[in-house]
């Protein structure tokens, strides 16, 4: 639900013109919002089966390895872009690909996002901690290495 309506407030309502790297950041930015929706599904199903794992591990392991190659294209695309044409036709992607990479940190590898008091009061008590996922990641891969 959050992907069209982040088009269509930049593209309809703020009205960022649709070139190609406006889309190409934006295609990145909706690639991770997607990753981290499917993340949050596979959790809450996780957590109400009560599984020790989360459902789709392997596909969360293959985006952690191939989103780099796809977020390092992206921005070199949009940002030599918006280094030779700079203005609005460019900027907006080259923000989008780099709010993507914050993204894809976020959710694979460092909790950037504190948004809750919780989350807020760790962050001051014991600083950056890992992601979730990555947290998911990590005992799966103990688990694997234990047996």
């Amino acid at each position: 639900m959050n992907i069209p309506l982040q088009g269509g407030v930049w593209f309809g309502l703020v009205g960022l013109p649709a070139t190609a790297t406006n889309l190409v950041g934006f295609a990145l930015f909706a690639l991770l919002l997607v990753e981290g929706a499917a993340y949050w599904v596979a959790k809450l199903h996780q957590m109400s089966v009560r599984r020790r794992h989360i459902p789709a591990l392997a596909a969360f392991r293959a985006a952690r390895i191939v989103n780099p190659l796809f977020l390092a294209a992206g921005l070199v695309a949009t940002g030599s872009v918006a280094a030779t044409d700079p203005g609005r036709t460019s900027w907006p992607g080259l923000a989008f690909a780099l709010f993507a990479v914050l993204e894809y940190v976020n959710y694979f590898h460092v909790q950037l996002m504190h948004d809750t008091l919780v989350d807020l009061r760790r962050l001051r008590s014991v600083g950056l901690r890992a992601s979730h996922l990555a947290r998911d990641i990590a005992r799966a891969a103990s688990d694997t290495s234990v047996r």
